[in-house]
């Protein structure tokens, strides 16, 4: 039976349409006076009225114009051919390379996994970015977030851990970004190579919040169609701040009212069903989710970074500072954790890695003495060894974008530095007036 109603009012960017019981979620088709029709979705209900929002202008539509529900479920298609396409937030390719054959409909946002069907971490997943791989290991099936301000270098970073990981399938959304970045991230920053065994899904800012939402969904249940193949699937989110700022505008056309910095409820309510899709699964792959969130002002309290931080299992923080001095990725190691480390490095890993955070740790706290000359080399053994290894451990924390280092030798880069650091604060140490040495023959 076809449900059709008729739009009684426009408010903002919003209809209120009579006779459309329909649930939230069906997508609806809104056929104008002048003949042209319009793709919409029902986003609520006031009374007994549908919400409906259109996925593109409503230029043209007016009260009286019919709205026909098309599809009650909402889906979006899914296959193995959409390998090296990119695609619109409807699932369609937009690459100018014809139709996509042998697809079929999932939906967009099925039932949460049960706790229980998850498996375990327990393995590391190489990404090619020596720092990451070495500081902040990430595990196969893990969420981590990605934080910065603009300009600080996050899409080049996903760019490097799409073409590098070692991950069967990227999946990568990008979702309320500037239209230009989208063809560069594309062809510069993931290049031909990584797009080969990628699925790119693009909403960019100007294009309705619905649609964005939608592209976040879109991808997330096409790394599961690939995940439910027995895949390790990267799923690559640029940003999560954006599909929060959707759903805000949507929230607000609604009714909701708004709360923090003007984020609704239903934002709050949405990220972690969101981020919760990502995971290992028992009997099948897993889905590693990297997702970026855009701090506004460098502020990770900011209620987005806040809330993303509680969900995730760890993040990586990228900082101005280290950008202004040309260190790329500017990923501030001190700052940066990884809550699955412990379950899936090594002892020596983890050795090393405590012995290279202890040693940042103490060249920064006397960064401030250095500036002004102020330091007295000799007090402080751990710092002395620091200052100067600090060349050497920038050295080893920076990387091109275009480069790439097996997760062996990162780990075997880590292991010798910090070996070499122990031995020479051991030394320091025992040159210190008033140490104790051991004159035993």
């Amino acid at each position: 039976m076809r449900l059709e109603g008729t739009i009684a009012s426009l408010k903002g960017l919003t209809q209120l349409v009579d006779d459309l019981p329909a649930p939230v979620g069906t997508l609806v088709t809104v056929r104008c006076a002048d003949g042209s029709r319009r793709t919409g979705e029902i986003v609520g209900f006031d009374g007994a009225r549908a919400i409906v929002m259109t996925l593109g202008q409503t230029s043209g539509v007016r009260t009286g114009d019919s709205v026909v529900a098309e599809r009650t479920a909402p889906t979006t298609p899914v296959g193995h051919r959409m390998l090296g396409r990119v695609l619109n937030g409807m699932g369609e390719p937009i690459d100018d390379r014809g139709p996509i054959h042998e697809t079929i409909a999932a939906p967009l946002m099925p039932a949460p996994l049960s706790a229980m069907k998850r498996r375990r971490i327990t393995q590391p997943l190489p990404t090619g970015v020596r720092c990451i791989d070495m500081m902040t290991t990430i595990g196969r099936g893990q969420r981590i977030g990605v934080f910065s301000g603009p300009g600080v270098g996050k899409s080049t970073l996903l760019g490097s851990i799409a073409r590098n990981t070692e991950a069967e399938v990227n999946v990568i959304a990008l979702v309320g970004e500037r239209g230009r970045e989208v063809r560069d991230f594309i062809e510069e920053s993931l290049g031909p190579e990584g797009l080969a065994r990628s699925v790119v899904v693009v909403a960019t800012s100007d294009e309705s919040p619905l649609l964005r939402i939608r592209a976040v969904m879109a991808a997330c249940t096409i790394a599961e169609h690939f995940r439910d193949q027995g895949r390790d699937v990267m799923l690559l989110m640029d940003s999560v701040t954006r599909f929060a700022q959707a759903q805000r505008q949507v929230g607000l056309a609604v009714g909701e009212p708004p709360a923090t910095k003007g984020y609704t409820p239903s934002v709050f309510a949405l990220l972690p069903l969101l981020l919760e899709r990502a995971g290992a699964v028992e009997g099948s792959g897993s889905i590693t989710g990297i997702y970026t969130i855009l701090v506004e002002g460098d502020d990770l309290t900011e209620p987005i970074s806040d809330a993303c931080r509680g969900v995730l299992d760890g993040h990586i923080v990228l900082t101005r500072e280290l950008a202004r001095r040309g260190h790329f990725p500017a990923i501030d190691a001190l700052d940066s954790i990884s809550r699955v480390a412990g379950d899936i490095c090594d002892a020596q890993h983890i050795t090393a890695r405590s012995m290279l955070l202890q040693l940042l740790s103490a060249h920064r706290e006397v960064e401030d003495l250095l500036d002004i000359g102020a330091y007295a080399h000799g007090s402080n053994p751990q710092a002395d060894v620091a200052i100067a290894l600090k060349p050497r451990i920038d050295e080893l924390l920076r990387q091109a974008p275009h480069e790439r280092e097996a997760y062996e030798e990162s780990k075997r880069k880590l292991l010798t530095l910090a070996v070499e650091a122990g031995s020479m604060i051991q030394g320091a140490t025992q040159r210190r007036p008033g140490a104790v040495t051991d004159r035993r023959a």
